[in-house]
């Protein structure tokens, strides 16, 4: 009985520090830069209240022009690609919807960019979905945050995770991404389908490198892939524009992911995104796809398995990776943006 006790009141001390820590890192913002008149701050919350296991997160968290610490305002999460990090396109995307009024949070999924944990570029879809738990963790108990407005905005990877995450997490009201993608379906299945004959074996051989690194043999990485498998012509569209994208000065930011650990297919295969998508309603699902971007399927699935209120947007004639960056393709989806987020926060 005394034991008990013990374990009990540890598990209370321990559930204090982690809200007293978050608490203190949610307030008093110290202000780091000022552009277009949106400021932004560092910032850095734990991804999980359960100690094994956590990780700090670093994020970059943006305040509307003309902020004022007495109102509470609206908040959006905004979640970054897979191999992406928070300056790419979820930093462009925050910083646009603070231009429009939204406190907005821009992240490092746990083992990449500045975020912590150990082995470095883990693609670990449970805790990229509590990623975004521990962000509304944070915005909920902001001092300027009205924890009833909180939305979710997922790009790429991000928007499966988020859509993932917001269908048991109800203190997200609003849901929307831009060209989303099922990694685990893409992983399991390549683009379109075309490397599902090497599923079995890709699965044996993550067996085999798991032995290895059980053994003590290094962890390995493993670049993205082509998409293409064996025949570079057959490369689809995105991973060629994913590849201009993260390779040149266009988008490229040093600490960025090249590659991802290799046994991280074991979970990958293992994850889908859309499992119960019907449950973020009656909350509203916002899909952003260009018009021809090859991953299009990905948001027509989640459409036709979402319940309403819900909507499918195209952006006419832009791919997948031209919703990351291109002015002429990112401003008419932050329209629309400001109109969903606008009706729902």
């Amino acid at each position: 009985m005394q034991k008990m006790k013990l374990i009990v009141l540890t598990m209370i001390i321990s559930l204090l520090g982690y809200a007293s820590s978050i608490s203190a890192q949610a307030t008093n913002p110290k202000i780091m830069n000022n552009k277009n008149e949106v400021r932004m701050e560092k910032v850095s919350f734990p991804n999980t209240i359960f100690p094994k296991s956590n990780v700090t997160i670093a994020g970059d968290l943006f305040y509307p022009v003309g902020f004022d610490t007495s109102k509470k305002y609206p908040a959006v999460i905004v979640g970054h690609p897979a191999g992406g990090v928070k300056e790419q396109t979820a930093g462009l995307y925050a910083r646009k919807l603070a231009e429009l009024g939204y406190i907005t949070l821009a992240f490092d999924a746990s083992y990449q960019g500045e975020s912590g944990g150990e082995p470095r570029f883990l693609e670990d879809p449970a805790i990229r979905v509590e990623d975004f738990r521990a962000a509304t963790d944070y915005l909920s108990i902001h001092s300027s945050v009205d924890p009833n407005r909180i939305g979710v905005l997922g790009i790429c990877a991000g928007g499966g995770y988020a859509i993932n995450a917001a269908q048991t997490e109800h203190r997200l009201k609003a849901v929307a991404t831009i060209s989303m993608v099922d990694l685990g379906q893409l992983r399991r299945e390549g683009l379109g389908g075309m490397l599902t004959p090497q599923l079995q074996q890709q699965m044996d051989e993550v067996a085999v490198q798991r032995t290895k690194e059980a053994k003590g043999e290094p962890v390995k990485i493993v670049s993205f892939s082509s998409g293409g498998g064996s025949d570079p012509s057959k490369t689809p569209t995105m991973y060629r524009e994913i590849a201009d994208y993260y390779g040149t000065p266009r988008g490229y930011h040093p600490n960025e992911a090249t590659g991802y650990v290799f046994t991280s297919l074991s979970k990958l295969f293992n994850f889908t995104a859309l499992d119960h998508v019907e449950l973020i309603s009656p909350r509203p699902l916002l899909l952003i796809a260009g018009s021809i971007a090859d991953s299009h399927y990905f948001s027509d699935e989640a459409y036709a398995r979402a319940k309403e209120p819900k909507e499918l947007y195209d952006i006419p004639g832009a791919t997948h990776v031209d919703m990351y960056d291109k002015p002429q393709d990112v401003e008419p989806a932050v329209k629309k943006l400001k109109e969903f987020f606008g009706k729902y926060l």
